[in-house]
């Protein structure tokens, strides 16, 4: 049995990443390791809360001491990486945290990892030469788009809030770690997620919890800013495949081809909201307002998943139009229950 470390997996994707691979993956044990920041909920991750095979460790990444701790308790075989300041937003009022969060404490797991598994560049101890670093990371750090063109994996960075610019920094400490001690590192950058258990800040969540309230469905600006959006199992299945058989050292794009603008995302949802849970009034849609716009806001992001697509046999099973459905439901179902 695999020991494998997963960091950030009580939060929307590492949530559903961890239950999806303790399903999909008999012969591994997950140690979770999250600080539960207001991001993060231990009731995302229900069903595996009693497995055998599941632990969970309340902790920071920039504790050296304790990453340092773990891998000698748990001999750690991987680590998938997924913990990091995310919410762009915050990440203007509030740089430092990403910074700290997303730089250095990527670099504290890295090099931690790096002198459990090796002797020294490009030479593995014994028992470790499979052992793999696999980051997780977001189409942000390219910057913005115009109206036509798609993000490549050999796009330049041009990342253009603090959140991007540090999850670009943490990126390029990763690839550094293949290039200079030879270290089996992946990275994978994601278009916009959205499915189960994401947390209320985000615009989905948000889009739906307004409208049943009854609220205005704040919009930034004219609602014209386009996003690639991937259903967040599907990208779960993506990271796995890369996890597994991704080749060292590179970086693979996972996106869902479903390119719509904010507008379009709260018009739909409020139309499927008219549909399964009906107000008396009116719809859901005169409850959408304009707000002034937030600094730095990209135009556009879209991913061209050719690469995993073609090299590892990676596709969406969900297009937007399915999986928004399945994640109104399972909102609803969640609002139902409180």
């Amino acid at each position: 049995m695999k020991n494998i470390l997963i960091t950030g997996g009580a939060g929307f994707i590492g949530a559903n990443f961890v239950t999806y691979f303790i399903e999909e993956n008999p012969d591994i044990n997950v140690i979770n390791l999250d600080k539960l920041t207001y991001a993060g909920d231990l009731a995302n991750l229900e069903e595996v809360t009693n497995n055998s095979r599941y632990t969970f460790v309340q902790g920071d990444i920039c504790d050296r001491e304790l990453i340092e701790t773990l891998f000698e308790k748990y001999d750690f075989s991987d680590v998938i990486h997924f913990a990091a300041e995310s919410h762009v937003d915050n990440s203007i009022s509030g740089p430092e945290a990403f910074i700290r969060t997303n730089v250095v404490g990527t670099f504290n797991l890295l090099d931690v990892a790096r002198k459990h598994w090796m002797k020294g560049p490009n030479e593995y101890k014994e028992g470790y030469k499979q052992s793999r670093f696999h980051h997780i990371s977001t189409d942000e750090v390219y910057g913005t788009l115009g109206t036509t063109g798609l993000f490549t994996e050999e796009t330049p960075y041009a990342p253009n809030s603090p959140y991007s610019a540090s999850k670009a920094s943490s990126d390029m400490i990763v690839r550094s770690y293949f290039h200079t001690y030879g270290m089996q590192v992946v990275t994978t950058n994601c278009s916009n997620n959205y499915g189960p258990k994401q947390h209320n800040e985000k615009l989905i969540p948000t889009i739906i919890r307004k409208a049943i309230s009854g609220e205005n469905i704040p919009i930034y600006g004219n609602g014209q800013n386009v996003r690639d959006w991937l259903y967040v199992l599907d990208h779960c299945k993506g990271i796995e495949l890369v996890f597994k058989n991704g080749k060292a050292g590179e970086t693979y794009n996972i996106g869902g081809r479903n390119e719509r603008n904010n507008l379009y995302i709260a018009n739909t949802i409020c139309e499927i909201l008219d549909e399964m849970h009906p107000k008396a009034e009116s719809s859901y849609k005169t409850q959408i307002v304009f707000v002034k716009d937030r600094p730095g806001h990209d135009l556009r992001y879209a991913i061209d998943a050719t690469k995993i697509e073609t090299e590892l046999g990676w596709k969406a099973d969900e297009n937007f139009e399915t999986g928004i459905r399945k994640t109104i439901a399972w909102y609803l179902d969640k609002f139902d229950k409180k």
